[in-house]
């Protein structure tokens, strides 16, 4: 694999939130990487991003700037229906790939991205599921993998909004919250999701006509343990991400938010934050350090090509049991030897 240079130039494709803030962490957290060009079919919003940072240009077509000179690696920031052409591209480009969740929208589209980087024979992406750079959620992964709890039986999850953006839909609760679930359940048990059922209670006061909200989610495993997820975008309070495992001999959590807890007046308590860029900042800082650190070596690591792939089918009997009702089973095709 060809090693990159010492500084790595990355393109940024997409100038929204998650794009905006991927350029201000390379350029002022990220070592041994600078952004070179940013795409965005907003010109206007591209070039107001662009223009924070010395020599970068300005692209509304991802190919285009993928054929730089100075562009050795992309971040795609863009929306999800947008991915797979964005990632067919850089693979023409031989350049490395951090792509934000999801992978692509569907499995049929996921499937494709997976033949096309099987094609090239080695791993050219990793997805940007973050909470596995979490402080965290490392923590726990690393607890589970001793064994000294024995074997994981069930993970709870809980997924809290503020409040959903507008135009947000039933289905968006599944594809575009609980697909971190999806990815945490299976990187932290090790474990592939078979098997989904969705229930609804009557919606809260607080969701937008029309959106059914919260929801709870179960997953089964290939492994035997039980999953459920409770994803609530209409809370009113915070941003709140907890886990549960509990083992054979044993459990732990994370996500209390108790790192600062204050005591007066009378009273006792903290700060809930308001927003996953918030809550994940410091994952999103590991996760752009290790894909830039890697790039460097010319390697690709982290979460891959398979498990966008694997997340997306889940994701598509997720929204099938919310629709349908009942328990979906999640079809999944051969693990390629390049995933294993």
């Amino acid at each position: 694999m060809t090693q990159r240079p010492h500084t790595l130039g990355v393109a940024v494709i997409g100038t929204g939130k998650m794009g905006a803030d991927h350029v201000r962490r390379i350029q002022e957290v990220t070592s041994g990487a600078r952004v070179t060009a940013v795409v965005d079919v907003d010109a206007e919003r591209a070039t107001s991003v662009a223009a924070r940072v010395d020599g970068c240009t300005v692209h509304t077509d991802p190919a285009a700037a993928m054929a730089s000179a100075d562009v050795d690696a992309v971040i795609i920031a863009s929306p999800g229906p947008a991915h797979e052409a964005a990632l067919l591209a850089a693979f023409e480009h031989d350049l490395p790939v951090l792509c934000e969740k999801p992978l692509t929208p569907d499995a049929a589209s996921a499937l494709r991205v997976l033949e096309a980087e099987q094609k090239l024979g080695r791993r050219r992406v990793q997805v940007g599921f973050m909470r596995r750079y979490d402080a965290e959620y490392m923590k726990l992964k690393s607890l589970l993998e001793t064994g000294q709890l024995g074997r994981p039986l069930m993970l709870h999850n809980r997924h809290r909004n503020v409040a959903s953006p507008p135009g947000w839909t039933s289905e968006m609760l599944i594809n575009d919250s609980v697909t971190h679930e999806m990815d945490v359940t299976r990187w932290l048990l090790d474990h592939e999701i078979t098997a989904v059922t969705v229930l609804a209670p009557t919606p809260s006061g607080n969701a937008p006509d029309g959106i059914r909200d919260p929801q709870f989610v179960v997953f089964e495993t290939d492994g035997g343990a039980i999953v459920d997820v409770e994803i609530y975008v209409n809370c009113g309070f915070g941003y709140q991400v907890q886990a549960e495992v509990v083992c054979e001999r044993g459990t732990a959590r994370v996500g209390d938010g108790h790192a600062l807890v204050t005591n007066a007046a009378g009273r006792w308590g903290g700060i809930i934050a308001q927003d996953y860029i918030e809550r994940f900042a410091d994952a999103y800082d590991r996760e752009v350090q290790a894909w830039v650190d890697a790039t460097r070596r010319g390697e690709v690591t982290g979460p891959s090509a398979w498990d966008g792939y694997a997340v997306a089918a889940v994701c598509e009997a997720a929204v099938q049991a919310l629709q349908e009702g009942g328990r979906v089973p999640v079809s999944l095709t051969e693990r390629p030897a390049l995933y294993a």
